[in-house]
Formats: structure tokens, C-alpha cells, sequence
């Protein structure tokens, strides 16, 4: 039976990590549908360490029978200035974690991971490997990721001029920096964030009207189109559905991250499409 479960970051890790999770795919292969969010993923299958790069469109993730993935889920523009690479340059990519790092960086991953083959202790490992690189990343101001309240602002839909007056710098100092810690400029993150805080909404049961309304979409159409171009199906996809397991056990659960919940909270790793609704 396919699992999935999240667990909050503790001590340091917390001004970085939004969660830390593990999805085990069960008895059959299975697909997984992840929707962009904003965020970048350390992710751990078997050995292979694998960095998921900002997606601006939903990414489809297999899984075999029996395989067993676990991740840090990283809070929106904070993991370039760890890995010391601009977001941009891993938009739409899974990298592996050794092909992204300098040098100096990269000796953090000879320790193996210490887990079991069924993924115990790789959730600790990753945790260390990520406060190395925390200790080891430098003050690089191009890589500091935006205030959190900068991006509530573009999920609320501020113009990009708007929020370089209010952050007293250039609209092109902004630009700039959203694709260095996002991975794409003002107005793909706007949308980005938007769809974030809908897809929360629209899993808690809320007419698409009444989304669309409270998260600055023109109307309705405008909702449905939005979530068909970043999603890939249609906002009824989104909300919780009766007589479907997985989503049933969302509705009952929404800490395990199982079904929908765990899409619009924990993007990488749920059973069907995913995101996170921690900024917007």
C-alpha cells in the first residue's frame, strides 16, 4: 500500500526547510504528479542523491514497486545559495546532487547514507548533509532568497514595480534575483505562488469561484485555465473526491501528506499532483 508522511524540520534547518518527507510506492510502480510550488527538493532514492530544480509546469515522477524515496522540501528560493547554483540554471531538471556542487562542497557526500534499504535513517542523513551545506554556503547576497513577506506579495498578485519600490531596489535587481533564488522572474512566480494558495483552497472543498475570487484571478475561466497550463488537469482535480482512496484518506488525514493534502502541502512526494501552501 503506498505511504507517504512528512516531519516538521527541528533546531537550524527550520529557517530553510519547509518539511521533511517520505513516500514508499507501494506493491505496483506508480506515477505521481507534481505541481510547481516555488520550491527545490533534496530527494534520496536508494543512493542516488538528486536535487529537484523549480518547475513552471507539473512533472510526472515513477516510481517501481517497492521503491522507497525520501526528501527535504525547501522553503521557496533557499536551497541555490546551499548548493551555491542559480535556481535558473535547474528550472524543470532532476540533477544529481554531484553534478551540481563545486569541489569543496561536494566532499560532504562521502559519508553513504546510513539507512536500512527501506529508506530508515536517510531522512537523518539528508538532515546532516543539508546542515553541511547550510555551514558551508557563504553570505552571497544574489542568492539570499526573498522576504517571506515579498512573497506573499507576488502570490497576492503585486506588480513586479511595486514590490522593487517597496524592497528599495531595481525592477531589474528583482528580476534578477527572483531567477537566481526562484529559478524564474516576478511575473512566472506570481503565477507560480498563485496557484499554490488555489490548489490549497481548492482542496479544502471551495467552489472554484470562490477561489478564483480570493486569490486574484480574473474570474473563474481565468482559475481553470491557470490550472490546466501549470497542472496539467483541471481545478474538479484538485478538490477532495468521494469514493477515491487516496483522497478519502486525505480528507481524514491531512498530516500524512496521503492523497491531496499531501499535494497541496508537500509537492515532490504525494500520490497525485502536489505543491505546497506554506507562502501563500
Amino acid at each position: 500500500m503506498r505511504s507517504y508522511a512528512e516531519t516538521p524540520p527541528a533546531g537550524p534547518l527550520r529557517a530553510v526547510v519547509e518539511v521533511a518527507w517520505r513516500a514508499h510506492a507501494g506493491t505496483a510502480p506508480h506515477t505521481q504528479r507534481v505541481l510547481p510550488d516555488g520550491c527545490m527538493d533534496l530527494l534520496l532514492a536508494g543512493d542516488d542523491v538528486l536535487v529537484a530544480g523549480p518547475d513552471t509546469t507539473a512533472h510526472l515522477a515513477g516510481s517501481p514497486a517497492g521503491g522507497v524515496a525520501t526528501g527535504l522540501r525547501f522553503r521557496p528560493g533557499a536551497l541555490p545559495a546551499l548548493l551555491g547554483v542559480p535556481a535558473d540554471a535547474l528550472r524543470d531538471r532532476r540533477v544529481p546532487l554531484s553534478d551540481v556542487l563545486d569541489p569543496g562542497r561536494r566532499r560532504l557526500l562521502r559519508s553513504a547514507p546510513s539507512g536500512s534499504g527501506d529508506g530508515t535513517g536517510d531522512a537523518a542523513w539528508l538532515a546532516r548533509l543539508a546542515l553541511a551545506l547550510h555551514a558551508a554556503a557563504g553570505d552571497d547576497r544574489t542568492t539570499a532568497p526573498l522576504p517571506h513577506p515579498a512573497l506573499r506579495a507576488l502570490a497576492g498578485g503585486m506588480a513586479a514595480a511595486e514590490l522593487a519600490d517597496r524592497l528599495g531596489v531595481t525592477g531589474r535587481t528583482l528580476h534578477r534575483r527572483c531567477v537566481a533564488t526562484l529559478g524564474y522572474g516576478p511575473a512566472v512566480a506570481r503565477r507560480v505562488l498563485r496557484f499554490r494558495a488555489a490548489a490549497a483552497l481548492l482542496y479544502d472543498g471551495l467552489a472554484p469561484a470562490a477561489v478564483a475570487a480570493r486569490t486574484g484571478y480574473a474570474d473563474q475561466p481565468h482559475l481553470s485555465r491557470e490550472v490546466r497550463a501549470l497542472a496539467g488537469v483541471s481545478p474538479a482535480s484538485l478538490a477532495p473526491r468521494t469514493g477515491s482512496p487516496d483522497l478519502a484518506a486525505a480528507a481524514g488525514s491531512a498530516r500524512s501528506g496521503e492523497g491531496v493534502r499531501g499535494q497541496v502541502q508537500a509537492n515532490r512526494s504525494s500520490d497525485e499532483p502536489s505543491g505546497s501552501a506554506t507562502v501563500a
